[in-house]
Formats: structure tokens, sequence, C-alpha cells
């Protein structure tokens, strides 16, 4: 099963890709869409659409995997991430893709233990799950982690028959 991870955002989103065999998981890809911040919201909003439309059709995964949208104080970000958090979410499901949705603790606790890890922390923890990845940049190993969480729950959602965009925690 091929996985793309996808860690939301309108100025940076993380994407990565794994092979999952069982309980071997492999690195295929990963990076960052960077919508130009000099356009308008809903351009923006085009561009990354449209740059996570390319990573699906360059690699082909299976299904995808999002982190849900963490709430801040400031409103008018929160909003606006949720705005790109949708776009994120329709991109592989216009596709035909499920599309699975983990809070940012459960990705935190299959990848490093622990619900409060640092990125330090995580993007560590990737390279070691994934060899070969460098997992350079923050917001890549965020969606690298994103799909090892759904490679180890992905088998419990189907044994449970949980849908892939009902949450699961």
């Amino acid at each position: 099963m091929r996985v793309l991870g996808l860690d939301p955002g309108l100025r940076h989103t993380g994407w990565g890709i794994i092979d999952v065999d069982g309980n071997r998981l492999s690195h295929v890809a990963d990076g960052v869409a960077h919508p130009d911040a000099d356009q308008p919201l809903a351009t923006r909003l085009v561009l990354l659409f449209r740059q996570i439309g390319m990573v699906l059709e360059r690699f082909r995964p299976d299904e995808a995997a999002v982190e849900e949208t963490f709430v801040n104080r400031n409103a008018a970000s929160t909003l606006k991430l949720g705005v790109a958090r949708g776009v994120v979410l329709l991109a592989p499901a216009e596709r035909g893709l499920p599309v699975a949705e983990y809070s940012a603790n459960l990705i935190k606790k299959a990848v490093v233990g622990a619900g409060h890890a640092d990125k330090a922390q995580i993007q560590g923890m990737v390279r070691r799950l994934l060899p070969g990845s460098a997992a350079g940049e923050a917001d890549a190993a965020d969606a690298l982690a994103v799909a090892i969480c759904h490679a180890h729950y992905a088998e419990t959602r189907r044994a449970w028959k949980v849908p892939a965009g009902n949450k699961f925690e």
C-alpha cells in the first residue's frame, strides 16, 4: 500500500509518500508545497490544490492521511488554516482515494511515543523509521509522520470498520 501523508498549511503544506508492506515502511518521497504568499487567498488555494495534484499524479498513492487542524488563539489564522486543510482533503478525495484524519497528539504518539513531542524529536524519529529519508524540512517530516501514523492505524481502522473520514483516536 502506498500512503500519502499531508501536513496542511496555507504557506507551507508538507507531503510525504511511504510504501507499507505489513509492518515494513519504506520512504518514497517527501517535500513541501509553497503557494506564493503574495497572491490572493483564492489563487493560493488553487496553487496548493494543483501542487498536491501533481504529487498525487506522480506517486499514485492508494490512501491519504491528513493532520487535523490545531486550533489556536487567533481565529482568523485558524480559519485560513481550515480553508487550506479543506483543499488538502479535497485533492485526494476528488481522485477517489480514502482520506483518513489524525490528531497531532495521536501522530506524535505513533511516531515518537509521546503526544507532546517537539519538531526535532519528530524529525529524528522519522529519519530512524524511514532510512534514506532526509526529512530535512519540518513540514515534510510532519507529513511523513502522518503517513507513518496511518500505516500503524490503517489495519485497525479496517478491522473495526471505521470509515476513513471519521475521527480515530
